[in-house]
This record gives C-alpha cells, structure tokens and sequence, in this order.
C-alpha cells in the first residue's frame, strides 16, 4: 500500500504550539476555517473572517499559519492522517455485509468532519497546479488502501475470483470522494441511505448470492 501524501512537507509551518493556550488557538483556528470553509468557500473566505470567528486577532492567526493555503493544506493533511489510521482489515465473518458497512460508516466518520477542508480543497485546486497534483496523490493513495481493502475481502469465503479488484478500486474511490463532496446538503438519514446502498453495492459486485453458494455447493457434493 502506499504512504500516505504528507501535504505540510517544505511547508515551513510557524513552530508548533505548546503551551494550552496556544493550543487552543490553533483549534479555534481549524474550526473557524471548516466551518467558514464549508459555508462558504475558499475564494469567498478572509483570514480576517477565519480570525473574527476563531475570536483572535487577525496577527493571531499568524503565530500559527502564514496563509489562508497552509491553513487548508492543514485541514486535509489532518484528514489523511486520520484515513491512515484506519483498520481496514475485513474479519473473516459468514456475513461481511455488516463488516463492509462497519467500514464505510468509520471513515465517513471521519470524513464528515472535514467537510468544509474537501469544498474548500476542490475549489482552490482548480487554479492551483501543486493543489492539483497534491489531489492527484491523494487520489493514488486513496485508490490504493480501497484496493487492499478489496483484495482482503476477496480472501473471504464466497468472493467472486474474477472481479477487476484495481478497476473497482478506482471506481469506488471516485464514487466515495464524489459522495462526500454532496455530503454538505445530505441529510444523516439520507447519507445512511447512501452508505447502506454503498454496501450492497459492493457485497453484490465482490461476492456470490448466497442462493447461488448454495447450489454450487450441493453441485459439488453432489461430484
């Protein structure tokens, strides 16, 4: 699999806060930056907005980020850190339906909260070329740790062995960030919708009906 984009890299970030308070700022700096982010863009949100609503002083936001991009760029290499460190380990279980859905559920989890870095991010990435390419490593990344999920759950007792597991992968990966993407103007019960059709989708395309298991292993009693 592999390493996930480090986006702060040669970033040359203002020292890391710590002391508490300091800390603090830097959290209300992130919030007011998903929250604005989210209402409404990156073209249309100031440094001066995402410092009124953090309750700081403009030359606070300063001490922690030396521009509205770094702050973004934050948002979203906070977001992969926390994708990596998902389990995404299927358990060897006589029904992975549940298993599949476990998975999609955690990691929109952890998705929704960066709703407003993911709008933010599509926006300034269409006139940003290294955003750009950051978003094509990302994608890479993203399509990688959806392959090995798929390849793990093709270890598990009625796959299908002839599934295009990197063509699904790619498919999936896509069709996940494009969900996320309308997420803002879902509903929670609509997303489940989505996620529970997600997971059927998935089970469908990477295993046997288990009417169908079931005649073929009789068939091959039967031999």
């Amino acid at each position: 699999m592999k390493t996930r984009p480090h986006l702060l890299v040669g970033e040359h970030l203002p020292p890391e806060p710590r002391q508490k308070r300091s800390l603090d700022k830097r959290e209300r700096i992130k919030a007011a930056g998903l929250s604005l982010f989210g209402d409404k863009g990156y073209e249309n949100t100031s440094i001066n907005e995402i410092a009124r609503r953090a309750q700081l002083a403009v030359g606070g936001f300063y001490q922690h980020y030396r521009s509205k991009r770094q702050l973004l760029l934050a948002l979203m290499d906070e977001l992969l850190e926390k994708l990596s460190q998902l389990n995404f380990r299927a358990a060897d279980a006589g029904d992975v339906r549940p298993v599949v859905h476990e998975l999609l559920s955690h990691a929109f989890s952890h998705d929704l909260r960066y709703l407003g870095a993911y709008r933010a991010w599509q926006e300034a990435a269409l006139s940003d070329p290294d955003l750009a390419q950051k978003q094509l490593e990302i994608h890479n990344w993203t399509t990688s740790r959806v392959t090995t999920v798929f390849e793990l759950l093709q270890e598990l007792p009625g796959a299908r062995q002839s599934v295009d597991i990197p063509g699904l992968a790619r498919a999936m990966d896509s069709f996940f960030w494009s969900l996320l993407a309308q997420a803002a103007g879902m509903s929670k019960p609509e997303l489940s919708r989505w996620i529970e059709s997600s997971t059927h989708l998935i089970y469908h395309a990477m295993f046997l009906d288990s009417t169908i298991r079931g005649k073929k292993k009789r068939s091959k009693d039967a031999r």
